[in-house]
């Protein structure tokens, strides 16, 4: 057994490419090997801004030999046949066999393969690899006709301890690597894995970006909490920040505390975007810091105190540039930008920016009445200002603040916080892991946001297909589920659609309406399904309870749902479920009867005994459901096994005697009628 190590060294590869790259190396190696019949042990892949390298442990030194019999032509048959039947075997003709068969003599041929070194093996595939290497952007240089992300300098490539035998376009594979480019330039050699990460250590490179990640959190943390500040943690940060450099200094820096003056959010975005520093706050009152932590890929002789220095007038630049965007953009009120947005195509079938923030005024207030505790005329207000910081400087400059911006300016304009903050809050939630909006206006105007750009696109047929979803409509209906459903919203999906349509005064005509009320709401049905399955949701009991006539009040709806989930897991869930499907079957293959009322006309005891059982049962039923007791009455539902039971037991439903069978057949159909009010029971797989 044998271990791989390989290393692909070469300039600068940019940080939001490592990972996927080593992952590809990973994938790339080890199908090479899974092809030949080579098993391994384990694969480690890694990255540093200047290299991928490879460690895959537990490699037979060679494949398998092989044995392999075909069975050819009949002796006999046509010269070309049995000269193909060679060819495709790779022998002469004297080395095949004439066996004995049930349908008659055959040739045969024994094809025997002695293993393959896999040196030779991996050296063979490397150049190949090497060549396709599946970087987003690639480029040549010098006269060469291979394409790398960055120019490639040196392979590094041994099994065991010997170096495999390729190059590619001029550059030869061998045992040597370098270190860090200022500290440890020199090449030099390495036996194995062990070996070649403890020497890349000694020459400042940390192969590891787990373990750069973890440094740069820890010397950052410590060089904060001297200073008396706390670090703003962000991990997409951090792991960009790993892969720029190999051997990470963190260092504290300032910049002029009368920059303080520009929103937090712009400082941070223009520390982190521009210049990959990290954001530090006061650790007694909270506040945002004028200082921030670099990281330095040298040991400098000063202790950094020189790249301290120069990184607060790169700084000061970029935050002078910032200061000077907000005191331009507070010499206008949102009032005065709104003219602005009818220069603003929000889409060539859709209108303008400004019509679609008067749609979206309207909606806003027509939804405050559902939602506890909105004020109409603030969610109006809020949602007529939230596109005007989109022409403001700041947002120009950083499109990342539009709504953070536009809430610092209506607080500068005197606009309530309410206001303020619906503005802020009206494009969230973004994703599944984004925070939901609570507060009633901000909930309104972010419902009205996202309806606004589902009913528009559904009308111009902009819908997702497959996996492309170019204007996030997927993600704009999680975001309608999560804000109605995490609120407690109570209203009917398929009204708020409605009024979304409305919104758009004559732009669709009433046909075209039905159907886009119709897609929206089989998409709507799709989301929550996919929303409640990652949450362990079965979907079947989504679709049970989702097919009930006019059931679209989101909150009622997933409280069934949960009811049902925990219902059908129970014994008596399972009973009930099985006298539902039992007599479903039996309506099923009855065909058509008159299903009028059961009238008992031969009054059996059990007959008797279900008719009043579900007569009973159908008016606690409709006591529960207005009281939205679902578990409770699912609960008293299974009490109709018992009654259910026995009726099978003692009575034949497809009896001679049409009244007599079509009575009980209307006792069956009274019985799953009463049983599906809480969910269609045909829907629940098991």
């Amino acid at each position: 057994m044998a271990d791989l190590l390989l290393e692909l060294f070469s300039e600068e590869i940019p940080a939001r490419m490592q990972k996927r790259a080593a992952e590809d190396l990973s994938n790339a190696v080890l199908q090479v090997l899974k092809d030949s019949g080579l098993s391994h042990d384990s694969a480690v892949a890694y990255a540093t801004p200047r290299r991928l390298a490879l460690n895959v442990t537990g490699i037979p030194d060679a494949t398998a030999d092989t044995r392999e019999e075909r069975r050819g032509p009949k002796v006999g048959a046509p010269d070309k046949a049995i000269g193909g039947f060679l060819r495709g075997a790779g022998i002469a003709r004297e080395a095949l066999e004439e066996r004995e068969t049930p349908k008659g003599v055959f040739y045969y041929a024994v094809i025997e393969k002695t293993g393959v070194a896999t040196a030779d093996v991996l050296a063979e595939a490397m150049p190949t690899i090497i060549r396709n290497f599946p970087w987003p952007k690639s480029q040549r240089w010098g006269a060469g006709s291979l394409k790398w992300v960055r120019p490639l300098h040196s392979i590094l490539a041994l099994i065991g301890d010997a170096a495999l035998d390729f190059e590619v376009s001029g550059i030869k594979a061998g045992n040597q690597t370098s270190g860090h480019r200022f500290m440890a330039p020199a090449a030099f050699s390495v036996a194995d894995f062990a070996d070649y990460k403890a020497k890349l250590q000694d020459a400042f490179v940390m192969l590891d970006p787990a373990d750069r990640a973890a440094l740069i959190a820890e010397k950052a943390q410590e060089l904060a909490k001297a200073a008396g500040l706390t670090l703003v943690e962000d991990a997409g940060l951090l792991a960009e920040v790993a892969g720029l450099v190999e051997w990470p200094v963190p260092l504290l820096a300032s910049f002029d505390a009368d920059f303080l003056k520009v929103p937090e959010e712009v400082l941070q975005l223009t520390m982190k975007k521009d210049q990959k520093y990290f954001a530090l706050r006061q650790a007694d009152s909270g506040a945002f810091a004028p200082n921030f932590i670099t990281v330095a890929n040298i040991v400098a002789s000063d202790g950094g105190a020189v790249i301290a220095l120069g990184n607060q007038k790169v700084i000061a630049a970029r935050l002078a540039d910032a200061k000077f965007f907000w005191q331009q953009d507070l010499k206008s009120k949102l009032d005065d930008l709104l003219p602005n947005l009818k220069h603003i195509v929000f889409h060539a079938k859709l209108g303008t920016v400004a019509e679609r923030a008067e749609r979206v005024r309207l909606l806003a207030g027509e939804l405050a009445q559902y939602i506890p505790g909105c004020d109409k005329v603030e969610a109006e207000r809020a949602a007529e200002l939230a596109k005007a910081d989109l022409t403001s400087k700041m947002v120009g400059e950083f499109p990342e603040v539009q709504g953070v911006m536009g809430r610092y300016y209506a607080l500068e304009q005197g606009e309530t916080a309410a206001v303020a903050d619906a503005i802020r809050d009206h494009y969230a939630p973004k994703g599944p892991s984004d925070a939901c909006p609570s507060a009633p206006v901000s909930v309104a105007v972010a419902l009205a946001e996202k309806l606004d750009v589902l009913t528009g696109f559904f009308a111009v047929d902009e819908k997702p297909t497959g996996s492309k979803d170019p204007f996030a409509l997927r993600r704009a209906a999680l975001g309608v589920i999560r804000l109605i459903t995490e609120n407690s919203v109570r209203i009917s999906l398929a009204e708020v659609i409605s009024k979304a349509i409305s919104s758009y005064g004559a732009t669709f005509d009433a046909p075209n309406i039905l159907d886009i009320s119709a897609d929206l709401m089989a998409f709507f049905a799709d989301r929550l399904k996919v929303q409640q399955r990652e949450k362990g949701m079965r979907h079947d009991l989504i679709d049970a309870v989702f097919s009930l006539g006019g059931e679209d009040d989101l909150v009622r709806l997933l409280a069934r749902v949960d009811a049902l989930q925990e219902f059908i897991g129970s014994d008596d869930g399972v009973n009930l479920l099985a006298a539902f499907k039992r007599a479903n079957n039996i309506l099923a293959k009855s065909g058509d009867f008159d299903r009028a009322d059961p009238c008992g006309v031969n009054e059996e005891p059990a007959e008797l005994a279900l008719v009043k059982a579900m007569y009973d049962m159908g008016k606690e039923v409709t006591v529960s459901l207005k009281s939205e007791n679902y578990l409770d009455v699912m609960t008293r539902l299974a009490e109709l096994r018992e009654p259910i039971d026995r009726f099978f037991e003692e009575v034949m439903v497809n009896v001679d005697d049409i009244t007599i069978r079509n009575d009980r057949l209307s006792m069956m159909s009274a019985f799953v009628n009463v049983v599906n009010r809480v969910a269609d029971f045909s829907k629940i797989e098991g």
